[in-house]
């Protein structure tokens, strides 16, 4: 680890309980969703749809002290470009620079310094902080994540006299749980970042946009990682600028949309991980909400979870990475089914279209995966005396590597690019309100729980005609049965939690998930079938493929008994949505 030559910390001057004190004449606004300090007759940030002016209540976090470091609270609403380095210039050019730059900018050498404790408790917790030197000046940073949204992130700034971490300026904005663990164990420098930025102001209708070319290198240890990517800031104006930015810099090359940043990159780094796969995080929704908002709420979602996924999937050491994005893809696509319902929509077929050929393009390294890690180990443990696994796992590995080159081919396509900046930028613009036909538009300001209620009954009918006759039905038969209940779990996981103070949900969510899972238990049979059948494999591996296509058939018989307990499980749930449940 990196040595860091930090002062002790001290304390700042404040409550009892460690919090700042407030100074009076002054008001608190809400900037990308957190707290900063305005003097009273300043005009608030021009961040459109960001900025809410808000009274203070007594539950919400003081706004901090400004001591003689300044330290400034604030957020930021930024986008990253990953590029080839030997392109750079080449992006610089573009004509939506040229054309619409204030200058030609300026450059700066950025150093910096990342610190955490040992256990790495801020970033377990979305937190980073570090210090930067920019000349002469020294800025000390915190910054978290907000749930839920691709683009915005908390962030506090400090001047400092040097690279040492002040721990006393950063306590301020470090949620109260962690103070007493940061106090106690002793931050420490985990890796160091060596940029070469140029910065360029761009001015277009709808807002302005801080273009970073940013080029260097971060090292922890003996590890070292090349950077090179644009950083696309929102200064002012509509966050979808930002994406307007990116579409045209993606005319000019190859670009690589990414959220990830150089704090989640550098701790990776030091510890030599493979990137997160994250699972969505749990939507949340408050019954009075109208179905624009729902909507929007639901599409932030996926994006952020197709956004999070997508390192992971082209890093490819970690096989959860191709499987939460082809997740997330197959969330994006229920919930676009899931807006037709309030009519026609001119792009929403285009989007479904894209996600669709990318999920694709991912499925068979995800199926690979699956074999090789899941199926042909738990058989081969399981039949010791049966000849040829080696062989057929040397086979296997084939498959899965062309799998991975076909799934990199199609992450590094422009086609991918585009679709994901197009997406965000839909998105951000509530551009299904423009594609809504008139007549139509009064549904998007009606509450989404009446939209809800209507919705969940179709499609808990559809799962229930489909299995009616359980115990009868065909393989085929079952996996329409699949079909209906995987769209019901999407569904149920978008809208579900309109009815989250209500007993029942739970139960009938966890009833619902585990009916997919046994169902998906047949799938997953009908997949090793088809890569066996496909395969090439070695001579010697006959064998072993008969005895996996064995073990699989005895095993869907043994299954049946369980699923239809727990198809009986599902159908006895009581449905959350219902006008009895609610008197309940």
């Amino acid at each position: 680890m990196l040595k860091s030559d930090a002062t002790p910390a001290r304390k700042t001057p404040g409550a009892p309980d460690g919090s700042p004190a407030p100074k009076d004449n002054k008001r608190t606004q809400v900037v990308a969703g957190f707290l900063r300090q305005i003097e009273d007759g300043a005009e608030p940030a021009n961040v459109e749809g960001a900025v809410i002016d808000q009274t203070p209540s007594q539950d919400a976090t003081p706004a901090p002290t400004q001591s003689a470091a300044a330290a400034r609270p604030a957020g930021e609403i930024e986008l990253k470009l990953i590029v080839d380095a030997d392109r750079m210039a080449h992006f610089n050019a573009a004509p939506v620079i040229a054309a619409h730059a204030r200058n030609k900018g300026s450059r700066k050498h950025l150093k910096s310094v990342y610190y955490d404790t040992p256990e790495r408790a801020l970033r377990r917790n979305g937190l980073s902080l570090r210090v930067r030197q920019s000349g002469a000046r020294f800025v000390q940073t915190v910054k978290t994540e907000v749930a839920d949204d691709p683009l915005r992130r908390g962030e506090w700034e400090a001047n400092v006299p040097s690279l040492a971490l002040d721990l006393a300026l950063a306590m301020p904005f470090i949620p109260e749980k962690l103070r007493s663990s940061l106090e106690a164990h002793p931050l420490e420098a985990v890796f160091t970042a060596d940029v070469h930025r140029h910065a360029r102001m761009i001015d277009l209708p709808t807002g302005t946009v801080e273009v970073a070319f940013d080029q260097g290198e971060l090292t922890a240890g003996d590890r070292s990682l090349p950077v090179s990517e644009i950083e696309l800031e929102l200064k002012g104006g509509s966050a979808s600028t930002i994406y307007e930015v990116a579409l045209l810099l993606a005319e000019q090359g190859a670009v690589k949309p990414s959220i990830r940043t150089k704090s989640a990159r550098g701790f990776d780094l030091a510890a030599d991980l493979a990137p997160a796969a994250r699972r969505p995080r749990k939507l949340r929704l408050d019954r009075s909400v109208t179905l624009d908002e729902a909507f929007a709420t639901i599409l932030r979602s996926c994006f952020l979870h197709l956004l999070q996924s997508r390192p992971a999937a082209e890093d490819g050491r970690n096989p959860e990475g191709v499987h939460q994005l082809r997740v997330s893809l197959r969330r994006l696509r229920s919930a676009l089914d899931l807006m037709r319902s309030v009519g026609a929509l001119n792009n929403l077929d285009a989007l479904r279209s894209e996600a669709k050929w990318l999920a694709q393009e991912l499925s068979a390294a995800r199926d690979w995966d699956v074999f090789r890690l899941e199926t042909l180990p738990t058989i081969a443990k399981a039949c010791p005396a049966v000849a040829g696994f080696d062989a057929l796992g040397r086979a296997a590995a084939r498959g899965q590597s062309e799998a991975y080159r076909r799934a990199h081919h199609a992450l590094d396509d422009r086609r991918s690019a585009v679709f994901l900046i197009g997406l965000g930028h839909w998105i951000e613009t509530r551009g299904w309100r423009n594609d809504v036909a008139a007549e139509d538009l009064g549904q998007l300001a009606e509450p989404a729980v009446n939209f809800a209620q209507r919705i969940l009954s179709e499609q808990y009918a559809k799962v229930l005609k489909r299995g009616r006759r359980f115990k009868s039905l065909t393989i085929e038969q079952l996996h329409r049965v699949r079909l209906a209940t995987k769209r019901l779990r999407y569904l149920g996981e978008f809208l579900l939690p309109l009815y989250e103070d209500r007993k029942s949900t739970r139960r009938f969510s966890r009833r619902l998930a585990g009916l997919q899972e046994e169902l998906g238990a047949f799938n997953d049979m009908a997949v090793t079938a088809s890569l066996l059948e496909g395969l090439d494999a070695e001579p010697g591996s006959a064998i072993a493929a008969a005895a996996i296509a064995g073990w699989q058939a005895r095993a869907s018989v043994g299954v049946q008994p369980v699923l239809r307990s727990t198809w009986r499980d599902f159908t006895g749930a009581r449905v959350p949505w219902s006008r009895q449940t609610q008197q309940d």
